[in-house]
């Protein structure tokens, strides 16, 4: 394993042969100056350790160069195999210049393109192909007039791109291919197994990594000065922009520290405590009052549904595109509003002002999703024959939309704000990139796109295509218009709140929507491939019901019956999570204290040497 962690920076099974013909000292005093981080000095030193150790056991002669050849050749596997993955090489650069709080944006963004690159595999593997092959669609009735790549209606409605251009027939062939179950299964299997464990497995590292590894009495001082420089960074006004934010985040655990001792009076606290009420009422207010405006909008029946009663009107098309754009200029305009309410609080500590922020603009845009979901769940199937084609052409269009102010963003508030900054106004500088800003557009666009899946199975392609282009967008902007954040606080474990986030409440809610729609919305009777059942959930009970006449099949209905229709079942399996989760937490805060005890250690023992050498 560790000769894995030194292959992956080139050059590395060299630096180790070089280290290993030192004698100790020497080798001792070569590890402390190598321009790397802690842990990668720490691997070089573990490996040079480890394979010195095995040449002493070892009396063959050829060890050494067997050794020293084997990781040559690992090496360059481990060469081939980076050029493989997809912007290795940009996302290098983009850390070496700006460093690694505006790299964990664009690694984020390569995370979700591989999400949604991956579900569109399976979704075109399992269901779009075997749709198109054996059962192709109807030929539209409307032609092509350009105005659909916006709207996502008129010659699109019955492809595959939607709900409705799909059937639920059995493919006769051999095996037969049962399209009900293929789409139920791919849709189940990707958000409930493949995203939840993936997104649980990333939370859980993340905050391993970041909050449990670095947290402790010296986190904030001795060991965040000695030991958390970036040195990847080679450019020269990213490593000033990267000592200006050492410097920032050492006087943030300093204000900590003193705000713990230094308590305020009475009247400062019920005053500071009247500013914050007055700027959360101000806050809740704007996204209620977002909220309650969507709702009107989107259940006022000449706009909602015109186009369905009049589908060769071009005017009617046009005027669906009306509440996408309220949502994007509402995403766009608010969080400006929260920016200058945020100023009347007067934070001392930026991180606790990035965590508000961040909470803030959560609420705005689940609060606006929200409201989303519940019309689409309660108004349209009962107003529109084929409402899932429906749903998911609404969120085609946000998705668009979306995406249209995402580009005039970058150009608007990214481009003309250098131009002004820099020749009009130049005391308002080069703007800084707000990492949390674009991570939590990110998100917003990923769960529309999750919530689409169930609606259009190929949405996911368009995710792809929309976050591949906002990668390279994004980074000509950052090389030209703007500057690394000169206040980030600990950008590692924000990253470990946009992940949570993700996770809850983005994710949770998805899944929630999905399983009310399929255990208790009954499908359109006249489009899609669960036309005709009570929920889609029912095609399981038919399929169960089949399998019966096999009777080498009876342990399969037996487990759905006995087990998995069972609550009894969940009861348990929600029993051992909880306690699986019991006994992980209090190894994580076994691990935390053994941290805390060990550096405490640390700086007693450095404390008595000290003293013993004056």
């Amino acid at each position: 394993e560790l000769t894995k962690d030194i292959l992956v920076i080139p050059g590395k099974s060299e630096l180790v042969s070089d280290l290993v013909n030192l004698s100790a000292g020497a080798r001792f005093q070569a590890i402390r100056s190598l321009p790397m981080s802690f842990n990668e000095r720490k691997t070089v030193r573990l490996t040079s350790f480890i394979i010195i150790h095995l040449c002493n056991i070892s009396d063959n002669d050829t060890f050494y160069l067997n050794l020293n050849l084997y990781l040559s050749q690992q090496e360059q596997s481990e060469l081939s195999r980076q050029h493989l993955i997809i912007w290795q090489d940009t996302l290098k650069e983009i850390g070496g210049r700006f460093g690694t709080s505006v790299l964990s944006y664009f690694l984020f963004l390569k995370w979700l393109l591989q999400f949604n690159l991956f579900s569109f595999i399976i979704n075109f593997c399992f269901i779009t192909i075997p749709q198109i092959v054996h059962a192709p669609n109807i030929s539209s009735t409307t032609g092509f007039r350009g105005l659909e790549l916006l709207t996502g209606v008129g010659y699109f409605n019955q492809t595959v791109l939607f709900y409705g251009g799909y059937n639920g027939e059995v493919i006769v062939s051999k095996p037969a291919y049962n399209m009900q179950l293929a789409y139920f299964f791919t849709i189940a299997a990707y958000l409930k197994d493949l995203v939840f464990f993936l997104l649980l497995l990333s939370m859980s590292r993340s905050f391993q990594k970041n909050f449990v590894l670095e947290t402790g009495p010296v986190s904030g001082g001795a060991w965040r000065l000695l030991c958390s420089w970036d040195f990847s960074v080679v450019n020269e006004k990213a490593i000033q922009y990267n000592k200006n934010n050492l410097a920032i985040q050492l006087k943030e655990s300093l204000s900590e520290r003193l705000q713990e001792k230094n308590k305020m009076s009475l009247s400062d606290r019920i005053k500071h405590l009247s500013l914050h009420l007055l700027a959360w009422l101000l806050s809740l207010g704007l996204a209620i009052g977002s909220g309650a405006g969507i709702y009107f909008l989107g259940t006022d029946p000449e706009l909602a549904f015109s186009f369905s009663h009049n589908p060769n009107n071009l005017r009617a098309e046009a005027s669906t595109l009306l509440l996408p754009v309220v949502v994007s200029l509402i995403n766009l305009i608010v969080p400006l509003l929260y920016s200058l309410i945020s100023k009347i609080e007067s934070y001392s500590n930026p991180r606790a002002k990035i965590y508000i922020s961040i909470i803030r603009n959560v609420i705005l845009k689940m609060s606006i999703l929200g409201i989303l979901c519940f019309y689409w769940l309660n108004f349209v199937p009962n107003s529109i024959s084929c409402w899932e084609s429906f749903v998911g052409q609404s969120v085609y269009r946000l998705l668009i939309i979306d995406f249209i102010f995402c580009l005039l963003g970058i150009f608007f508030g990214e481009f003309l704000r250098n131009v002004i900054g820099t020749m009009c106004i130049q005391s308002l500088g080069v703007p800084e990139f707000d990492i949390a800003r674009n991570v939590l557009d990110l998100i917003y666009a990923q769960t529309l796109a999750w919530i689409g899946i169930y609606f259009s199975p190929l949405l996911p392609v368009m995710q792809v295509l929309k976050l591949f282009i906002i990668f390279y967008l994004k980074k000509i902007s950052l090389s030209l218009n703007c500057q690394p954040p000169k206040h980030i606080g600990r950008a590692a474990q924000i990253q470990t709140v946009f992940i949570a986030i993700l996770f809850f409440p983005s994710f949770v809610g998805v899944l929630s929507m999905v399983a009310y729609t399929v255990w208790s919305l009954e499908p359109s009777n006249q489009c899609g491939p669960f036309q005709g059942l009570k929920t889609p959930f029912h095609t399981i009970f038919n399929w169960t019901a089949s399998i019966q006449n096999f009777p080498e099949s009876n342990w399969v209905w037996w487990i759905f019956e006995n087990i998995l229709r069972s609550e009894l079942f969940y009861y348990l399996i929600s029993l051992i999570v909880l306690v699986i989760t019991y006994f992980l937490w209090q190894i994580t805060q076994g691990r935390k204290q053994l941290i805390k005890t060990l550096r405490e250690q640390i700086v007693n023992v450095s404390a008595e040497i000290i003293r013993t050498t004056l």
